[in-house]
């Protein structure tokens, strides 16, 4: 199915109508959740509450903790494990996944329930749920959040607005990125009147690492590669980092998470790839593209997903092989193209 057309409102209505008739509901983010997943997971969840529903929110990852970038995020009295999930849910809904395997183990549990929605904006998304709300026009998926909370009548309050700014300033890498349009500034006015701290929110989202993190960042540039004639000869460039060497700093995986964007800096290279080993031993693939290769696509090639400036995938290969597996999946892309 294609998602080129953007939410009707029977869409709405059904996703809303189910979610009203449902004895609880669990709104799920996916794995390693972000900004936009977390935010717009936990916005949804504090608005449900408000008109009435019992609503949690989970994602699955072990140890089950927030982000250091996320641990502000109001709503953390919602969180549950996925071991210590109330029986009473009997709907799950899916916030920023475009695949099945990105809910992890929540994934199976979503298809156990009575009812499954997603509430998504990536082009990539498979149609695994019962219920889609899918508009890959939007720039976040906070920007749906958002949407969900105004048709479920509930008040935009200062930690709702919080939550859906922190996911709208994650996926438009603060209003910088090409999604953002005039009415993605709109809503971000909207969210200001509720009285958010936004230059908490950028500080905390964007510019605050510990020294560790730092020193991580160091270990990820000095190990760079630039591959000039990669990606029709506009260039790649690449980094590694290691379980052991997060651990050697007592670092957990989503230290990682930021250094792609100093990495995406680079003049040379039209892609940046960071390579992040997991404590099970699986790499974890962040890729940015400046717009020449659709990137959603090549890592959903891949297995993986996300949009086309930004995605993702994991694999058990080495970082050389899957250096190796990028570039042929990009030489299709572009071959296609």
């Amino acid at each position: 199915m294609s998602w080129d057309r953007p939410p009707t409102p029977a869409d709405w209505e059904s996703l809303t109508a189910t979610i009203k008739s449902s004895s609880a509901v669990l709104c799920v983010a996916h794995v390693s959740p972000d900004g936009d997943a977390l935010g717009s997971a936990m916005a949804a969840a504090l608005s449900m509450r408000q008109v009435g529903i019992e609503a949690y929110v989970s994602f699955d990852e072990d140890p089950f903790t927030l982000p250091g970038s996320l641990a502000w995020l109001p709503g953390q009295e919602l969180l549950r494990a996925p071991a210590d999930v109330p029986a009473s849910v009997d709907m799950v809904v899916s916030f920023d996944a475009s695949d099945l395997a990105r809910l992890g183990r929540l994934g199976e549990f979503a298809q156990g329930v009575e009812h499954f929605g997603a509430v998504d904006h990536h082009r990539s998304y498979t149609g695994f749920a019962s219920i889609s709300v899918v508009d890959v026009t939007a720039p976040a998926t906070a920007v749906l959040a958002m949407e969900l909370t105004d048709r479920l009548d509930a008040e935009l309050t200062r930690d709702i607005a919080t939550c859906i700014y922190a996911g709208l300033t994650t996926d438009t890498g603060s209003f910088r990125f090409t999604g953002t349009t005039a009415k993605t500034h709109y809503l971000a006015a909207r969210l200001h009147e509720c009285g958010i701290a936004h230059d908490e929110i950028a500080r905390a989202v964007f510019d605050t690492a510990s020294f560790e993190a730092v020193q991580l960042l160091g270990i990820a540039i000095d190990r760079a590669v630039l591959l000039t004639d990669a990606v029709g000869g506009n260039g790649l460039v690449w980094t590694a980092l290691t379980r052991s060497d997060r651990e050697a700093l007592g670092l957990p995986l989503d230290a990682a998470e930021p250094i792609i964007d100093t990495l995406r800096t680079t003049a040379e290279a039209e892609v940046a790839v960071v390579l992040k080993e997991g404590d099970d031993g699986v790499w974890r693939a962040s890729t940015r593209s400046k717009g020449l290769v659709d990137l959603g696509e090549v890592c959903s090639s891949l297995g993986g997903g996300g949009h086309r400036f930004a995605a993702g995938f994991s694999s058990t290969l080495r970082p050389e092989q899957i250096i190796d597996e990028i570039r042929i999946a990009i030489d299709a892309s572009l071959a296609a193209a």
